[in-house]
């Protein structure tokens, strides 16, 4: 049984201190003026704005954590985010002994954006999320960081954008992604080999119709 057990020296699990397990979900998604920008939150209690998460309840899983905090506290349903990270700090909340299991999601602006309520929810430029309690600040930057890194190898590995797509949206969405301009003919020669030519054109403005591309 478990509450017989016994480790070698003689403590049963009951006897070992143990944090508060929270779970925090970090949702990136392209805002329409092409900032990368986060899902936050408005704290009912306090009135502050943070990101989506609760404290597990007893027998419940993560997964179910994390979606139960976005459609309670977000209005937000139909996502399914992945672990992210394990900060662990024993001193990261100021509540007390609360290891967070972060989470991240990377969803189209369209999943999220008929969704919020803006007295509740809003999607704010990751660069300007900050001052967040409960150590959310660090959950962005390390989302953010892994979002940057799996798109430094792939065109799209999230699925930011519909397809197909012209080279110039691929790279509006890189540029919002890595937070910096990129140079066309540089980006175009990069994304080449790791795209497939649909064949069909985009007439956007005066010019050339642009190439239509898809994932390879």
């Amino acid at each position: 049984m478990a509450n017989q057990y016994r480790d070698a020296s003689g403590k049963r699990l009951t006897d070992y201190p143990r944090p508060s397990v929270a779970v925090d979900t970090a949702v990136l998604t392209v805002g329409t003026g092409g900032d990368l920008s986060v899902l936050q939150v408005c704290d009912a209690t306090d009135g502050d704005w943070r990101l989506p998460g609760t404290f597990v309840h007893e027998g419940e899983r993560l997964a179910s954590a994390v979606l139960r905090s976005l459609s309670d506290k977000a209005g937000v349903t139909g996502l399914a985010p992945t672990q992210l990270h394990v900060f662990d700090d024993p001193a990261r909340d100021d509540r007390g002994w609360v290891l967070s299991v972060a989470h991240l999601d990377v969803v189209p602006f369209a999943a999220l954006s008929s969704s919020l309520s803006p007295s509740q929810a809003r999607l704010i430029p990751v660069e300007t999320a900050t001052g967040m309690v409960h150590g959310h600040d660090d959950i962005v930057a390390f989302a953010v960081a892994s979002l940057r890194a799996s798109y430094a190898a792939a065109p799209d590995p999230r699925g930011l954008l519909a397809e197909p797509f012209t080279m110039s949206e691929l790279r509006h969405v890189h540029e919002a992604v890595r937070g910096e301009r990129l140079l066309p003919d540089s980006f175009r020669r990069a994304m080449l080999p790791l795209l497939v030519d649909t064949g069909s054109r985009a007439a956007a403005g005066p010019g050339k119709p642009a190439t239509r591309y898809r994932r390879a």
